[in-house]
This record gives structure tokens, sequence and C-alpha cells, in this order.
């Protein structure tokens, strides 16, 4: 019995660190996700990088005021080369996200979790 309650404790240890360490990571992704730009900050997300091919796409391309995080509206000059920013810099950082939640999943003890 004394084994099981071992293996359970363990478990709990192992699940209750691998939870802490995928929230730092999310929380650590997401703060790459804010930009600021033009002295706005924008959250990049599927909704943000949509609107701003639907606005390139209806030729909306120059002098294009978007309404920031904070509900402030900021001038883009050049709204192709802020869709550019934007898609490059969410594309990388969900690579690195799903890189480090991949080696997450990987590690099987304490220990593991807590040296990545």
């Amino acid at each position: 019995m004394d084994e099981q309650f071992k293996k359970a404790l363990e478990f709990s240890n192992y699940r209750h660190t691998f939870s802490i360490q995928r929230r730092t990571l999310k929380e650590k992704i997401e703060s790459k996700l804010v930009y600021g730009f033009n002295g706005g900050i924008f959250k990049i997300d599927r909704d943000l990088i949509s609107f701003v091919q639907i606005l390139i796409d209806q030729g909306r391309i120059n002098g294009i005021p978007l309404i920031d995080m904070n509900e402030n509206p900021v001038m883009i000059d050049d709204l192709t080369e802020f869709r550019d920013e934007i898609v490059d810099r969410y594309f990388t950082t969900t690579l690195e996200y799903y890189e480090q939640y991949e080696a997450l999943k990987k590690n099987r003890s304490v220990e593991k979790l807590l040296d990545l």
C-alpha cells in the first residue's frame, strides 16, 4: 500500500509541476505576442492578422488608424509592413511555443521538468 501511495504522490507532484511549467511557458509566449508600434500596444493574434489582411485586400494600406489594446487609436502609415511584422512575430513565437511545449511533454519527472 505504501508503494501505491508513493507512486500516486509522485504522479501528483509531476502533474502539478507540469501544470506550473506549462502556464509559465504560455505566459512567456503571450508576452512575446505583445507588439508596441507607433505609440500603441497590440496583442498579436489571428483576429488582428485577419483584420489587417482584410483591410489590405480592400486596398486600405496607407494612413489607417487601428485601435490598440488600451482602446487608443494608433495611426499605421504602411499596413503591409505592419502585417508582415505581426505575421512574422506570430509564426516565430508559435514555433517556439510548439518546440518548448513538446520538450516539456517529453520530460516524465519533476526533476527534468524543472531543468527546462
